[in-house]
């Protein structure tokens, strides 16, 4: 057997142990975050099942695990109580409406943007995300129904919960709590904790606390394909839901799909994976589904199992597929508490505890920017605590900015004697031939004095510095008879920055300031020429180095 047949035979078997592992992980999960979205457990599994699969082949990453996730059933949840009123085929609309534009941000090459975002808003947004998961789901834990409609309609119910505790449920949802904490390392290579923890509250369940909530009724089979229908009239508002669900997706699948990088030492396609998660959830809308994204906890058990390629993902979906056949009675007996007790673990393994216990060492901006994003995501819209995370992130980022670029800006005032000097011919003893000869005594009243400021800009100026570099540079330009504007060490200009360059040209003018031009090339010059904000600077006092800079400055002044 040749190396090469022996190498794609331990890939394979890799996949085939990556692919059993995160089914294994998935299945619980799936039927969770299906409860969790509103729609059902087996629509968790059809959505682990078809997204799963199309991830698998579309998709940008080769090792992702694609299905339902946290952060998009709690925005299913929101979207099925609030913009669908509770309108099942309304909210597959918005679903398959959000795959549509996850395909066109895919399209328009949107996916490589998505890494800029900040981790300070990625941090809050999923930590938030966590915390709604326990919010929500300590009302099942208790035993009574989940308050559908958000964190804040689940605390209202916490009282009545609390005075009115099903012991039998809150029994079950605490042992199942406990596996998951507990599980014994050297078995978790076998059994994942939250397969323990559901194996084990159901038998318990079914043995002796038989009187809880359960999922009853969950079907089994293929389900049927229905055309999501979306009213013209109702597009308008079906459109920021589905902005929702469709940003919320694209971030979990290109910060899992980094997570797989990390670990695998490859890299994925951020464009295509946006492509195909958007066609899987265009997909699961018709066959009554929760929509997904990377599922970063099925991700890295495939990874650590072995697989690397797309095999795994679709081994994956295939055995979910299987089980859907003839998971039916079997799942009906799963009892609520125990996916609340799941799902609890879960969302506190989401929180970034890392990030928020070392908070007070990192800029306070940063908690900020963390604080707004959590906050804004527990008791209004996760795309708006999103929004104004990003928002928050830009100005405190831009602020930073600007004081590293304002310390790139270099003023130095150029004495007569030794800038305007003809050292040339003082070195030949000749002064007959140079018309810039002169005399110390008869040309400079002060041969200290310092007529030509050299300022330099080192580096890039964007709209961050536009503001104070009018103010920082003006009072150096009017302390001149010349001034020369350094560009030689620019690299790049923005807009906002050319136009205060030229307010600085009208202010030196004002001033009886002259203004040389040096080094202005590359990008530092596209925004300057576009704007043709140099326009009042003569054509001649534009130089390419200091010795042009000093010819124009001696004629300007001697």
């Amino acid at each position: 057997m040749s190396s090469q047949t022996s190498e794609k035979l331990q890939v394979l078997r890799g996949d085939v142990f990556g692919g059993l592992t995160a089914a294994v992980v998935a299945l619980p999960l799936s039927l969770a975050f299906g409860v969790a979205s509103g729609l059902g457990a087996v629509a968790g599994l059809y959505g682990a099942i078809v997204v799963g699969l199309m991830g698998a082949l579309l998709g940008g990453s080769k090792t992702q695990i694609s299905g339902p996730t946290a952060p998009l059933s709690v925005a299913m949840a929101v979207v099925f109580v609030d913009y669908a009123n509770q309108d099942l085929g309304k909210a597959l609309a918005i679903v398959a409406l959000a795959g549509l534009i996850q395909m066109l941000m895919g399209a328009l090459r949107l996916g490589s943007y998505m890494a800029y975002t900040p981790y300070a808003v990625v941090s809050g947004f999923t930590s938030a995300v966590g915390l709604i998961i326990i919010l929500v789901q300590v009302l099942p834990f208790f035993g009574t129904e989940v308050a559908l409609g958000g964190a804040l309609k689940s605390l209202r119910a916490w009282p009545d919960a609390v005075s009115n505790v099903d012991p039998s449920a809150l029994t079950l949802g605490v042992v199942t709590l406990a596996v998951c904490i507990f599980w014994p390392e050297r078995l978790r290579k076998f059994l994942p904790p939250s397969v323990a923890a559901l194996l084990i509250g159901t038998l318990l369940s079914v043995l002796w606390l038989s009187d809880v909530p359960t999922l009853a009724e969950v079907p089994s089979g293929l389900p049927d394909i229905e055309m999501p229908e979306l009213p013209l009239g109702d597009l308008g508002a079906a459109l920021p839901p589905a902005v929702t669900i469709a940003l919320l997706g694209s971030i979990n699948s290109l910060l899992t799909a980094r997570v797989a990088d990390s670990l695998t030492l490859q890299s994925h396609e951020p464009n295509r994976e946006l492509l195909g998660v958007g066609f899987a959830n265009v997909l699961v809308a018709l066959v009554g589904g929760v929509p997904g994204a990377g599922a970063t906890s099925c991700t890295v058990a495939n990874v650590r199992a072995g697989g690397r390629s797309r095999v795994s993902g679709v081994l994956c979906a295939t055995i979910l597929l299987a089980l859907v056949l003839g998971l039916g009675r079997i799942a009906d007996a799963i009892p609520h508490a125990v996916l609340a007790g799941i799902l609890i673990k879960i969302g506190f393994d989401i929180i970034d505890w890392r990030y928020i216990t070392r908070i007070h060492l990192v800029p306070r901006e940063n908690l900020v920017v963390l604080a707004l994003t959590l906050g804004l995501s527990v008791v209004s819209d996760l795309v708006v605590a999103v929004a104004v995370g990003l928002i928050a992130a830009a100005m405190t980022g831009a602020r930073q900015l600007e004081r590293l670029e304002l310390d790139m800006v270099v003023s130095t005032p150029l004495l007569d004697m030794t800038f305007l000097a003809d050292d040339d011919a003082d070195d030949d003893g000749d002064d007959d031939g140079d018309e810039f000869d002169f005399d110390f005594d008869l040309e400079m009243d002060d041969p200290f004095a310092a007529r030509t400021g050299l300022l330099s800009l080192r580096g890039s100026f964007t709209v961050a510095s536009s503001t104070k570099l009018f103010s920082t540079i003006r009072s150096d330009i009017a302390e001149h008879e010349v001034v020369i504007l350094d560009f030689s060490q620019t690299v790049f200009i923005d807009d906002s920055a050319a136009l205060v360059l030229g307010q600085l040209v009208d202010a030196a003018i004002v001033s009886d300031t002259e203004c040389i031009v040096m080094g202005l090339s590359g990008m530092a010059s596209t925004s300057v020429e576009a704007l043709d904000v140099l326009r009042r600077v003569p054509e001649d006092h534009f130089v390419d180095d200091l010795d042009g800079a000093r010819a124009v400055a001696r004629r300007i002044l001697l």
